[in-house]
């Protein structure tokens, strides 16, 4: 894109300017008690919302609950602090649990730990390069496809707790986890069946009749005090995991070799992968409802230094959160600070009421996963795609049905690879090619630009041949249009081709173009490349498309011109 006449460019912004936390923005902009008493009331909304959430999403990851507060208050801290987006939660995220008990369950916590912490300097790398605008072009099909896969999983993980059932391990694959789950179905508790029911109908009719109330909290603490107070039979928090910590642990890193660092490494770009889309879909989340912009890249490596601090320090992957996020904006949230503060507002009640959170029932926190796994299978998008088009509805359900049957990592890559191919043919069918052999020598005006778009309705004669490609001209598009070259019957004597309708050329179709224009000279003809753009010229001319091989002109008129011809009868179009 190119500036209008008589207006300046803005300079490009510089590497510190685009890696400036954004809490250092508003610092520079002004911040006053008053920006503070909101932050600090949103920071609290927030906690209160991330205190169940961040316990149960580690409990359904395969992990001590523990290890979820920990992600929330050390993760989230640095989220916020480094982070190029205003209103960015960061916390262990619903979208990780089936990823991380799969890790956990094939490598142990020491391989997650060592997994985040490769993710982590992807994520840093990937920011520092300034790729994270590329995490835009995977496709929404994917997006949603994988989003709706792990609703469909957690909900599965979270049966074993809503019915009580008695299993001695729990598979993370989907399949087997059904099987072991049928095979324990003459062990369900009445009484987690009834906490599950009651807690969902409290979650739902919150929603319904009061939804700025903290649904989840509320129903954590009335089954908390539901199984104190009647003693209810139910597996609990203390019962399961013993009593939370009340401090953060020291960092610790686990002891590591070559050849472990080689068998995580998949799970680790994964993560990578998984933890940059979350994130960057959160943060545009929060962009849409604020107004402001966040910057991609350095949320990135914000991103990739919470997840390392995180599991330095006994958590698990972070990411950023959407519902977390959205909260933290409704909330009127001014800046970074109200998300340090409801990391701090976490480790308070670690360091104070963690005795109290022994008496949680597991079933109450399966209520919160399964409205959690509801909320983000993204229906209305799911079935939008299935009515779309048919390339949409491949990828869609290969992503969807690959996540659940297989692993996220297959689903996401598959996805990925079907709509590149997708979107490569519907490249290949946009890429036309006209040919006329006529030129009529009707007054036009000019292309004030000097480059003009050729109509080929203009030549004469039949020893001169013009087509015209409209269209990106890549690999994909390569063969249909040689084939259309390659039906031309007589050669021509001078043969035009025009490029001034054509953004992009590739090294694959300029290949293709130098083999057809060698075979035309090796006959004698004459061949003339117009209306390139420079950097479609480049390419050309890096191929090997140059004199005398072949010869470049503003327009298709100038050829003809200059190859002396005159104009003569109506076009024909192939």
């Amino acid at each position: 894109m190119q500036a209008s006449p008589g207006t300046t460019r803005p300079p490009a912004p510089t590497f510190a300017e685009l890696f400036t936390p954004k809490l250092v923005t508003v610092l520079r902009e002004g911040y006053d008690l008053r920006d503070f008493r909101a932050d600090a009331i949103a920071g609290l909304t927030v906690a209160i919302v991330a205190l169940p959430l961040s316990m149960a999403i580690a409990i359904a990851s395969g992990v001590g609950p523990e290890r979820g507060l920990f992600t929330a208050i050390v993760g989230g801290l640095l989220v916020s602090a480094l982070g190029g987006s205003r209103f960015q939660i960061g916390g262990p995220a619903g979208a990780f649990i089936v990823l991380i008990a799969a890790i956990v369950e094939r490598h142990g916590y020491d391989g997650l730990v060592l997994a985040t912490l490769l993710a982590g300097a992807i994520m840093i790398a990937v920011g520092l390069l300034r790729l994270g605008t590329y995490i835009k072009y995977i496709p929404f099909p994917v997006t949603v496809g994988f989003t709706a896969g792990i609703a469909v999983i957690i909900f599965a993980s979270q049966l074993k707790e809503l019915l009580g059932l008695s299993l001695a391990s729990e598979p993370a694959a989907f399949l087997p986890k059904l099987q072991a789950l049928w095979g324990a179905r003459d062990t369900i508790n009445v009484q987690s069946v009834g906490v599950g029911l009651v807690a969902l109908a409290i979650i739902i009719g919150l929603r319904k009749w009061r939804p700025s109330w903290p649904g989840f909290l509320i129903v954590v603490g009335l089954g908390a005090v539901g199984v104190w107070l009647f003693g209810l039979d139910v597996a609990t928090i203390s019962s399961r995991f013993g009593e939370l910590p009340r401090s953060l642990p020291a960092p610790e890193l686990p002891p590591f070799s070559f050849a472990k660092l080689q068998a995580v490494l998949p799970e680790a770009l994964t993560i990578a992968v998984l933890g940059s889309i979350e994130s960057l879909l959160s943060a545009v989340v929060a962009d849409g409802m604020s107004g402001r912009r966040h910057r991609s890249n350095c949320e990135l490596a914000a991103q990739g230094v919470a997840n390392i601090g995180s599991v330095v320090f006994g958590g698990v992957p972070v990411t950023g959160t959407i519902a977390r996020t959205a909260t933290n904006v409704r909330a009127g949230a001014k800046g970074p600070v109200a998300g340090m503060l409801h990391s701090t507002f976490l480790l308070v009640f670690m360091l104070v009421a963690a005795p109290l959170a022994g008496y949680i029932p597991l079933a109450t926190l399966g209520a919160v996963l399964t409205v959690v796994a509801w909320n983000m299978a993204e229906r209305e998008d799911f079935v939008a795609l299935l009515g779309a088009s048919t390339g949409d509805r491949v990828i869609l359900l290969a992503t969807f049905l690959l996540t659940i049957f297989v692993d996220l990592a297959t689903g996401i890559v598959v996805g990925v690879v079907l709509g590149a191919f997708i979107f490569l043919h519907r490249m290949a069918e946009s890429v036309e090619v006209e040919g006329q052999a006529q030129f009529i020598a009707e007054d036009q005006a000019d292309d004030y630009a000097g480059r003009t778009s050729y109509d080929p309705a203009g030549s004469s004669d039949r020893d001169v041949l013009v087509y015209r490609i409209s269209g990106a001209f890549f690999f994909g598009a390569a063969a249909a249009v040689s084939s259309v070259l390659d039906r031309i019957g007589t050669l021509p004597r001078v043969l035009v081709l025009d490029f001034s309708e054509v953004p992009i050329v590739d090294s694959t179709a300029a290949k293709t173009l130098l083999r057809f224009a060698e075979r035309l000279s090796k006959a004698g003809a004459t061949v003339f490349l117009t209306g390139a753009t420079p950097s479609v010229r480049r390419v050309l001319l890096g191929a090997g498309l140059r004199k005398p091989l072949v010869r470049y002109a503003k327009s298709a008129e100038q050829a003809i011109n200059f190859a002396g011809q005159a104009p003569a009868s109506a076009p024909h179009k192939l």
